[in-house]
């Protein structure tokens, strides 16, 4: 159905593309005869009856063609029809030519169906959802909620064919760019790097399932969207952040960022206030804050958050958008502890490198899988993280209050 529902929507907007150039070629030989018919009232000339009769030819045919184009508008605004909705890894294993091949495994054969992420659109479409093999019908006006965003979101992305990555990783920056009068020697800045080598490490995590699952599509799709590329994308989210490094783990953001410092003249301050502060703290480093990274609990807090009258001060009840504060992405994460944050410049900071797309590996172990029709599905991918200024990220605990709302008064003794 969705096919068919396709197809009458490009077929509708090549009609409707057709009769608009239609009119809009119309609409010229109005104007050209109009010219014409002004000239020769300009010039005292007599205005052959023809020539009236073809202008108000196309005029009529202007007016019918306008009053098509406008239904067909209107019909297709009030019937429009979904797009291709956006693939997922569980979609685009069950698509693949490898997948269809699959039906043939053997003992000891592994089938490796190699994922290109940017094909997703973006690096978590599905909202740990499995998604759908038919795209239902839907009207547009009903706006569907945004994607909680990711770390990886925040990130610069970037690729590697190496197993470890040399990152000139910034010091300092003495800046001395100054008015120089002529005849005078410029003064010379100082710019000091240096080198940190950045492994790329493996996340990887693996299901059994029973040889049945590969000839159903969904629940195959299901079982990859909904557990392995989640519990994968969660294990990612935690080494970005807190990952120790030494080669066995990424080298995480919260390890090497620097401690939370009121560079301001403010005593007091909410918790609103204080990242705030530490976007601050990034400017002065000569950075600009790209993001906040808090725990739902807090995030929570700040949304419901009211002021002296009881409204909220930033929550919206309502609302979907993506969550912001001070006009910056956040995003609330359970890999980030509770009551702590990490505010930087997530774009300029810092990068991934990613060696291995997601990937899904499909295979009999052994011999006790063959017989037992049982296979294995692993799931996986390789990557690394390259800090190139620990400044430009600021981590702490929120110490400021999380409501400016004020005590009920105490009620008077009976």
């Amino acid at each position: 159905m969705a096919d068919a529902d396709e197809i009458k929507a490009g077929e509708l907007a090549k009609v409707l593309k057709e009769k608009q150039e239609a009119v809009n070629k119309a609409v010229d030989e109005v104007k050209g005869l109009g010219e014409e018919l002004k000239g020769k009232l300009a010039k005292g000339d007599k205005v052959t009856e023809e020539l009236k009769n073809d202008v108000d030819k196309l005029l009529t045919e202007v007016n019918g063609l306008k009053s098509q184009v406008l239904d067909m508008e209107q019909a297709q605004a009030r019937n429009p029809v979904t797009p291709q909705g956006k693939q997922t890894l569980g979609s685009m294993v069950v698509k693949s030519e490898q997948f269809k091949n699959c039906a043939n495994i053997s003992q000891g054969d592994k089938l490796r169906i190699p994922i290109n992420t940017k094909e997703l659109g973006g690096s978590d479409n599905t909202s740990y959802s499995a998604g759908a093999l038919v795209q239902p019908h839907v009207v547009s006006t009903v706006t569907l909620p945004e994607q909680r965003l990711m770390v990886r979101d925040l990130l610069t992305p970037g690729n590697t064919d190496r197993d470890m990555i040399i990152v000139p990783r910034e010091e300092f920056f003495d800046n001395k760019a100054d008015i120089v009068p002529e005849g005078r020697i410029k003064p010379e800045s100082h710019l000091n790097f240096v080198q940190e080598t950045v492994p790329v490490v493996t996340i990887a995590h693996w299901l059994k399932a029973t040889r049945q699952i590969l000839s159903d599509a969904s629940g195959l799709q299901s079982m990859i969207d909904g557990r392995l590329r989640y519990g994968l994308k969660l294990k990612e989210e935690q080494q970005l952040l807190n990952g120790a490094g030494g080669g066995a783990q990424i080298t995480g953001l919260i390890p090497n960022a620097t401690k939370f410092q009121n560079k301001s003249n403010v005593k007091d301050f909410t918790i609103i206030d204080q990242l705030r502060l530490a976007m601050l703290q990034v400017v002065l480093s000569g950075y600009s804050a790209t993001g906040h990274v808090l725990n739902p609990v807090q995030w929570a807090e700040i949304e419901m958050a009211k002021d002296d009258i009881g409204r909220y001060v930033i929550g919206n009840p309502q609302g979907q958008a993506i969550p912001t504060l001070w006009g910056q992405p956040v995003v609330a994460t359970p890999s980030m502890e509770q009551g702590e944050f990490l505010t930087g410049a997530f774009k300029m900071g810092a990068q991934i490198f990613d060696r291995w797309d997601m990937g899904i590996n499909i295979a009999f172990n052994n011999e006790d899988d063959f017989v037992r029709n049982m296979v294995t599905i692993l799931c996986e991918e390789r990557l690394a993280l390259a800090i190139y200024r620990k400044d430009a990220f600021v981590t702490g605990k929120l110490q400021g209050v999380q409501s400016t709302q004020p005590a009920p008064p105490t009620p008077p003794n009976s």
